[in-house]
């Protein structure tokens, strides 16, 4: 490790671990909370609110870091990643409980934020701000997604599946050109991260894109099966 600062991240380093247990025993406790109805819904919306404010003043707080540092650049500083455009999409749930949004929170967010957790493109560590911004937001959309699964009872369906694929892939559509009038990589639509990642196992470019695609959609059946309201038969 010659060379590395105590603010350097280092992937599956002791902070990196502890994140992850924190992030799976919050879920844990969302899921306590639903069997034991703990929550009335006073206290839904109190939580709701407080959260996504927690959030997305998180999420502020980081582009003022870069903008002090001068780290914030329009090639990689607009919130244009998958995940960024999840927090947002979970920000908004947890304000107006909009049904709709949810399935892009489940299946996109969760899913990318998975991937982003245990496989961080991440520089700083802990104990810099921005170690605790990313596990914090990241973990964010996830606690979002299982608290309306758990606590208000919404359940992923094929046809969710279908519009988050919709969703993402016109979304990437988008994306993609203004990566080109900013010279970007945004949601890594042009090169790989630098970190080690999934990506690194799906080929060259722009193979690892279609391969991530087929892996998104098993991924995304996946949870539908584990999380699908059961005996109910579903119509696309």
């Amino acid at each position: 490790m010659a060379g590395k600062t105590a603010s350097t991240f280092i992937m599956f380093s002791s902070s990196h671990v502890i994140a992850i247990i924190t992030i799976i025993f919050s879920v844990l406790l969302v899921l306590l909370f639903s069997k034991r109805g703990a929550i009335n819904r006073q206290h839904e919306q109190w939580f709701q609110r407080i959260f996504a404010l927690s959030l997305l003043a998180t999420e502020w707080l980081y582009y003022v870091w870069m903008t002090i540092t001068a780290n914030w650049n329009v090639s990689h500083s607009l919130p244009l990643e998958l995940c960024s455009i999840s927090l947002y999409v979970a920000i908004v749930l947890l304000w107006t409980n909009h049904r709709k949004l949810y399935p892009f929170v489940f299946f996109a967010g969760v899913g990318g934020a998975l991937q982003a957790i245990v496989t961080p493109d991440l520089e700083l560590g802990f104990p810099h701000f921005r170690f605790f911004h990313f596990f914090y937001t990241h973990g964010g959309i996830i606690l979002t997604a299982f608290f309306f699964t758990w606590i208000k009872g919404h359940r992923p369906t094929l046809k969710g599946i279908i519009q988050t694929i919709i969703a993402i892939n016109a979304i990437a559509v988008l994306v993609y050109l203004i990566n080109i009038i900013v010279n970007g990589n945004y949601m890594f639509l042009k090169i790989k991260p630098k970190n080690g990642s999934l990506l690194d196992y799906l080929g060259s470019y722009p193979w690892y894109l279609l391969s991530l695609e087929g892996i998104a959609l098993i991924t995304f059946l996946l949870m539908w099966l584990l999380f699908r309201r059961k005996g109910v038969s579903e119509t696309l």
